[in-house]
């Protein structure tokens, strides 16, 4: 994805829709504004009371009267300094929490919104750098580079206000350098922003790799993979390194250009001032007060400039940042609800439970097509009709299409040509939460979420009492389990379930279905991560499960389905046979070699264990 963004220029889009978001604190920026304003003010009116002081107690006729009154401005200057700088430190402190905050929450949310499509095709590791190192870059640069900016804007205006309004003749000097540095920072940045947008790019592919190291750790040290992995891993920081380094020295560059040109003004201030206190360009003569002023003022004219400066040249660097936030939180789902359908059932966030009609679970598919990509259909011309209360079983080969059928049926994608009814509508008139709320999905690779075995059953169901939760486990067999657990349901299972076993894990996901009561299950090969001996524990309790609910099984292990009321073989999208285990048998086509070939395997296993 990263691949996809254009190098070549500055969006300045991107920064109008992340300045919406930290729009929603106004109150916080005007508050800023505020104060950067009076501490520009502050900067400016400090040069000129120090000029003042050098006439007043350096002059042809020093006045030490006032001494204690010069002093009182001086204490009241430091103390309002106090007031002000504590005040932006404690508000940029803020906007850059707030904006981290709102960065974060709105890719999330976006996150929950997207289709599964689009998991399928997005690395986990480019997801995660937009949560943490991308949202946390930009806020910072956010709230620190705006207190620069409006500080920098306020005291160059201040300042040429002085300046012109003192000796406007050598304003001009300071003046005709403005434009010289803003061509140079235009002209500069494009360099910055491409060097930035690399090493962004390097970045989410490092922490691509850290995620893929944690998920497949038990298969790197099965495989003997320490060194491969480390050497891919150093190489990608090598290159990291390297780009971070071309990046540092590009910015590099900019920064002591700047200075040159600016000090170039204070050098000409210099000259030509002194020759005005000289008299030397057509009797214009200026005081010594004065040119200690114009001098102050130059010296600090450039301070700001160098502040804007840097200013933008982070936001070359942050927009890479910017634009991976921005086009993950403006990422439209594949699979999304009609408008008026919204109206009724509300959306996935926001849901309104109360208008869902109860599913009785008819099913039937009618002319689908379907294909990932353009490249071809997985599914032509499918037709299929299923009655409330049927067990389904799909079989067949890798990329038959089994898992299509189900992706399809729980409305992951949608067909491209026909449609697939339930409860004889057309499942695009009714939300996709109302058809998820009747879903239960048991995976092939269980998934559970850090917490307890209690917490990840009530996923299920939020509302399930604790004997509803035990009741579920019991059904499947896992009380058994929990019994052998010092805290029982109050155990915690670590991240991804990391502490208990997969056998465990996968009773743990059947359960959290079960409680759920759907009226549709799915179990997507649910039981080939399960030994034999726990696959016949579960067996009589799945049998007993999917009586009264529509169920669709896929399944490599044949000796699972033998019960199911229908039994599919897919090839090639197309369903070759279907009827019940003993028709099929009785075939003797496909089902029927599969299950030959599969009952030898298996007897030849058990001999030679």
């Amino acid at each position: 994805m990263d691949d996809e963004l254009d190098v070549s220029k500055f969006s300045s889009s991107v920064w109008k829709k992340i300045l919406k978001i930290i729009l929603k604190q106004k109150w916080l920026l005007i508050s800023m504004m505020l104060v950067m304003a009076c501490v520009a003010l502050l900067d400016v009116l400090t040069p000129y009371l120090m000029s003042k002081t050098i006439v007043v107690f350096f002059g042809e006729n020093p006045d030490f009267s006032l001494k204690y009154q010069y002093l009182l401005y001086f204490v009241i200057i430091a103390v309002l300094y106090m007031i002000l700088i504590f005040s932006f430190i404690y508000l940029a402190g803020k906007l850059e929490v707030y904006t981290a905050d709102k960065l974060r929450q709105e890719t999330f949310v976006r996150l929950q919104e997207l289709s599964f499509s689009y998991y399928d095709k997005t690395q986990a590791g480019w997801i995660m750098a937009r949560l943490t190192s991308d949202s946390r870059k930009l806020a910072e640069i956010i709230s620190w580079g705006m207190i620069d900016f409006i500080w920098g804007l306020a005291t160059m205006s201040g300042i040429l206000v002085m300046l012109y309004i003192t000796f406007w003749r050598l304003a001009l000097i300071v003046t005709a350098l403005v434009p010289i540095i803003l061509i140079f920072s235009t002209l500069y940045r494009k360099v910055m922003l491409n060097a930035q947008r690399k090493v962004r790019k390097t970045n989410s592919q490092i922490t691509g790799s850290f995620n893929e190291s944690f998920l497949g750790a038990k298969t790197t040290k099965t495989l003997v993979l320490e060194d491969k992995q480390n050497k891919e891993f150093t190489d990608l920081c090598f290159d990291m390194k390297k780009k971070s380094v071309r990046a540092a020295v590009k910015s590099a560059i900019f920064f002591p250009t700047i200075l040159i040109i600016a000090y170039i003004g204070v050098g000409l201030t210099y000259r030509f001032g002194a020759g005005f206190v000289m008299g030397e360009f057509a009797g214009l003569i200026i005081t010594a007060d004065v040119l200690f002023l114009f001098l102050d003022y130059t010296t600090m004219f450039f301070e700001p400039v160098m502040n804007i400066s840097r200013f933008f040249a982070e936001l070359q660097q942050a927009q890479a940042s910017a634009e991976r936030i921005v086009s993950l939180i403006e990422t439209k789902p594949d699979i999304v609800d009609r408008d008026d359908v919204i109206k009724i059932y509300g959306d996935i966030l926001n849901p309104k439970p109360e208008n869902y009609e109860k599913l009785i679970g008819d099913i039937e598919f009618n002319h689908v097509d379907f294909g990932y990509n353009e490249k071809g259909l997985i599914l032509k011309d499918f037709n299929l009709k299923v009655k409330a209360g049927t067990s389904v079983a799909l079989v067949g080969a890798t990329g038959s299409g089994k898992s299509t059928i189900v992706n399809l049926l729980c409305r992951f994608y949608e067909p491209t040509k026909g449609e697939i009814l339930i409860d004889g509508k057309d499942y695009r008139n009714r939300s996709i939460g109302w058809l998820h709320s009747n879903l239960g999905y048991v995976l092939q690779t269980p998934h559970l979420f850090n917490g307890s075995i209690k917490d990840n059953v009530l996923y299920g169901k939020k509302d399930a009492t604790i004997e509803e939760v035990m009741e579920a486990l019991r059904i499947v067999r896992a009380d058994e389990v929990v019994k052998k657990l010092d805290d029982g349901i109050d155990t915690q299972v670590g991240e991804g379930g990391n502490k208990l076993s997969i056998g465990e894990k996968q009773l743990i996901s059947f359960a959290r279905a079960i409680v759920k009561d759907p009226s549709i299950l799915i179990l997507d090969e649910a039981t080939s991560s399960i030994d034999t001996e726990t696959e016949v524990l579960i067996q009589d309790a799945i049998n007993k499960v999917m009586k009264g609910r529509t169920t669709f099984i896929v399944a490599h292990r044949l000796s699972t389905i033998i019960n199911s009321d229908l039994i599919l073989v897919i090839m090639d999208g197309e369903i070759k046979e279907a009827g019940t285990h003993s028709e099929l048998l009785a075939l003797k086509g496909e089902y029927y070699n599969l299950y030959k070939n599969q009952f030898i395997n298996e007897k030849m296993d058990n001999m030679i264990s």
